[in-house]
């Protein structure tokens, strides 16, 4: 019998990171909360495997208060100091405090965080054929980026958009033959 086809960069090594190929990535995601989660980790990831992320995001969750925004919009000073000692997490001042003000920005947004990025989905962006043809930055990862910092956020650039997208189901790039490319 013959392996399932997957996306390369999914790998065969890791079963979390199967599972979240598999069953996660590039899964239609809404609601404040959950995006906003996601705009979270991305950040935190760059520079990152985005393994070590989902290694530490049940750390993450319980360290954020579930990545509540109102919760993590009320942080002080002390709690990006508790943050910064928190082993469980990725301990980078700039995006703690990256995450903290984007909390704070989601806050104010008209409709919604969920709202806003799902205002630039493309559900009829053509399908991979190769690793190759998948973007790192678009056009509507460019524009995502713009309308999140004009609303106040930070570490949101065009890649990072679009690692948003593809992650929450805004673009669908799994490969064309991939056995997740169909949900």
């Amino acid at each position: 019998m013959t392996e399932p086809i997957r996306c390369t960069w999914a790998g065969m090594s890791d079963p979390m990171y199967l599972a979240y190929h598999d069953k996660e990535w590039g899964r239609p995601l809404k609601g404040d909360d959950a995006v906003f989660e996601r705009v979270s980790l991305e950040a935190f990831q760059s520079g990152l495997s985005w393994l070590t992320i989902l290694r530490k995001r049940e750390n993450f969750r319980a360290a954020f208060d579930g990545f509540s925004i109102a919760k993590v919009a009320a942080y002080t000073e002390e709690d990006v100091e508790r943050l910064l000692g928190d082993a469980g997490i990725i301990r980078n001042r700039a995006k703690i405090e990256a995450a903290v003000a984007n909390a704070r920005a989601a806050l104010d947004l008209p409709g919604g965080l969920s709202e806003l990025v799902w205002r630039h989905a493309d559900p009829d962006a053509p399908a991979p054929r190769t690793m190759a043809d998948v973007p790192a930055v678009t056009p509507g990862s460019k524009a995502l980026a713009k309308e999140l910092k004009k609303h106040g956020f930070t570490f949101v650039g065009p890649t990072t958009a679009y690692a948003l997208m593809q992650a929450i189901g805004l673009v669908n790039d799994h490969l064309e033959d991939c056995i997740a490319r169909t949900w």
